[in-house]
């Protein structure tokens, strides 16, 4: 990225929240943002740089590389829509027993994903009142559906691929909110804990696991093992995981070690 003389420089330094916004802008306009180049742009220093950039990478909103970093590619996970045509069957065993989990009366986060889309279903079938806040349109809409469900949908910058708001503004509109419990999904479910691989989403579900009581992981047997690109959390920060199927070998031990209590959808 090269600066052009008509960029001015901020004489007020920015609050870290506002320079990562700015970063963030940075790179939808460029391939590649050089860390001296913003330490000038935002009168800090290289050091200041390097740990906004440290942040924004484990919440995979960037790829660090070498003097700079570059924009996030999705690579080869599927699409929200591509997701939520496969495995149908055992997603929606996954959601019609989280949705049990849902007390009447309980405020709620559910996060964006093709599951917890089937989570929402189960709600609005069952006619659950309870108070629900969320990124996902697809979650709002379904729930919307009924009359019971009190829906409070995130601000945020708007990611067309999963139908979901992300970024900062969405995270400091959760952590304005506490509840009861969260349900979430992920990417992957390994022994260090749940990853994620789209982008933006690990700190999305990073804040709802810190303004929740109780949190719950809704995720199917085909991503055990596997690890995405952020790390959402460790094994502890869960309650319980709902699952199509009982985990073996390490993962089933790190969810014993965690004291992670097992569902089963039937």
């Amino acid at each position: 990225m090269v600066l052009t003389k008509t960029q001015p420089h901020n004489h007020a330094k920015l609050h870290k929240r506002d320079r990562r916004k700015q970063i963030l802008l940075e790179l939808r306009l460029h391939p590649h943002v050089r860390i001296t180049d913003l330490a000038e742009r935002f009168s800090v220093s290289t050091e200041t740089i390097r740990r906004d950039f440290a942040t924004l990478s484990e919440d995979g909103l960037l790829h660090r590389a070498h003097g700079g970093a570059t924009a996030p590619s999705q690579g080869q996970y599927p699409s929200f829509e591509e997701r939520s045509t496969a495995r149908i069957e055992e997603r929606e065993k996954i959601g019609r027993a989280a949705a049990q989990l849902v007390r009447p009366g309980d405020t709620i986060m559910i996060d964006s994903g093709s599951t917890t889309l089937q989570l929402a279903r189960f709600l609005a079938f069952a006619n659950t009142p309870c108070t629900v806040v969320t990124n996902s349109l697809p979650v709002a809409m379904t729930l919307g559906r009924g009359d019971a469900a009190d829906v409070i949908l995130c601000p945020g910058d708007y990611l067309a691929s999963e139908a979901a708001v992300v970024g900062t503004d969405a995270i400091e509109f959760l952590e304005r909110h506490s509840v009861d419990r969260c349900l979430i999904g992920a990417s992957g479910l390994s022994e260090t804990g749940p990853s994620e691989t789209v982008r933006g989403f690990a700190a999305i579900k990073r804040a709802m696991l810190r303004q929740s009581a109780k949190s719950h992981l809704l995720i199917d047997c085909q991503k055990f093992g596997t690890k995405g690109l952020a790390r959402v959390g460790t094994m502890s920060d869960i309650a319980s995981v709902v699952v199509d199927k009982a985990p073996t070998g390490e993962l089933a031990m790190a969810l014993i070690d965690a004291r992670v209590e097992v569902l089963v959808a039937r």
